[in-house]
């Protein structure tokens, strides 16, 4: 999620709620009374962990599992041993190279300097890895930053001003706060302020980071339960009751559900919407800054072949958020490959999906404004960190790519594999 400069909103465990429904007549194919195949957090965590397990039992994170691979350029469908199409590979280091005793990665997210230089922020389950992204996409790793209790699969991170925030759902783990500008002069990582958990009925929690080194909370919007992941922004839209106001996107277990924060101390709800074949809606983003339209993520549609996913072909949900009480299902996109879709973001008409095992796949997207369906939609580049299922066409697994970071100036994108490493590539569109 992208924040303000006051505040980070953050997403935490608890049970969720069935939703009311909002569904355009010409969609009735997505059309759902309630969300009868959608899974709790619980749930997820027990399948996503017990497939772990069994990888490690399988030697898929053993120390010199992996080769290094110095940059490759993307010729005739592939760079080294990964596939591609239209991504060269600028650098890549593995995550024992990164000084992971676990060596498995989870979400990754990016920090430009005030002179330009750009870093990343590299989770793995057993704390934070810093490189540098020097001029070549190359990567230099800097230091890390532990985690703050015990490891866990998930971490994930978000940039404000100089200081990046890191939670966890490690028990008692809370906010980790680093100052980002010390990588500037050394490697020496530590946190500068941590706050605990186990609030919010596991919904939004704001905090106040205009003190980044003394943060402060600001409020809870916990109404709907479970808050998975969140887009907030400035809301800019078509439903002008609500311009200017902080609204917040929030994917949480079987709905989309949509918040109005404007007012901290009373969040109000503006709508929660299933769709059919949710079975654990976890991510998406809005197209354009218009903010009309939603992509959406759903983490376990392909692997159980509920709705639109059932040939396992990784299918992302069309949203029409026209109106924030009532927001329409309208259509959805199928990438030509088998895969669970994870996280995406979306700049200048362009979705970077990072799709587990078929990793960054790039979609063009720019055509939802005259057909909402995603009958336009069309890929255009891909880099497939995850080449162990390419000769059967794909799996839907939670193996390969967790997360994608796009948005550095240089054009260089980070793709943080969980087995494998922190990849730089570079789009040759």
């Amino acid at each position: 999620m992208k924040a303000s400069a006051r505040s980070v909103i953050l997403a935490m465990l608890a049970s969720t709620s069935t939703a009311e429904r909002f569904i355009a007549p010409n969609a009735q194919s997505l059309a759902a009374v309630d969300a009868p195949l959608a899974v709790s957090m619980e749930e997820m965590k027990s399948v996503k962990i017990a497939e772990r397990e069994q990888d490690i039992a399988k030697g898929v994170f053993d120390e010199g599992r992996y080769k290094l691979q110095l940059a490759t350029p993307c010729s005739n469908g592939k760079a080294g041993e990964y596939s591609c199409k239209s991504v060269d590979l600028k650098g890549f280091l593995r995550h024992e190279d990164l000084g992971s005793q676990t060596r498995a990665g989870n979400d990754v997210w990016g920090w430009t300097s005030s002179t330009g230089r750009e870093f990343g922020i590299v989770g793995q389950t057993d704390g934070s890895a810093f490189v540098e992204i020097l001029k070549d996409g190359s990567l230099v790793s800097l230091g890390r930053l532990p985690t703050q209790t015990d490891s866990s699969t998930w971490r994930d991170m978000k940039v404000i001003g100089d200081h990046v925030y890191i939670g966890s759902e490690a028990p008692n783990h809370g906010l980790q706060i680093f100052d980002l500008t010390k990588l500037l002069t050394n490697n020496i990582i530590y946190a500068v302020g941590t706050a605990r958990n186990g609030k919010c009925k596991a919904g939004l929690w704001m905090v106040d980071v205009s003190d980044p080194k003394n943060p402060k909370d600001a409020g809870c919007a916990g109404a709907d339960g479970y808050v998975h992941d969140a887009q907030c922004v400035t809301y800019n839209g078509p439903d002008t009751a609500h311009k200017g106001k902080e609204i917040c996107f929030g994917y949480n277990e079987d709905t989309l559900t949509i918040y109005d924060l404007s007012v901290r101390s009373s969040p109000k709800i503006l709508s929660r919407t299933p769709y059919q074949g949710a079975t654990y809606t976890h991510q998406g983003w809005t197209t354009g800054p218009d903010h009309r339209y939603l992509l959406l993520d759903d983490e376990l549609d392909e692997q159980r072949q509920n709705g639109a996913a059932a040939d396992g072909r990784t299918t992302t949900y069309i949203v029409d958020a026209a109106d924030l009480s009532k927001p329409v299902f309208t259509g959805y996109y199928k990438s030509p490959a088998k895969a669970i879709d994870h996280n995406q973001y979306v700049i200048d008409g362009l979705s970077y999906m990072s799709n587990y095992a078929s990793g960054l796949r790039v979609v063009n997207v720019t055509s939802v404004a005259q057909d909402n369906t995603g009958a336009g939609f069309e890929e255009v580049a891909f880099f497939d960190v995850r080449p162990e299922d390419d000769a059967v066409g794909g799996e839907t697994v939670f193996k390969g790519a967790w997360s994608v970071y796009p948005y550095f100036q240089s054009g260089h994108i980070l793709v943080n594999s969980i087995e494998r490493g922190i990849f730089s590539v570079k789009l040759t569109l």
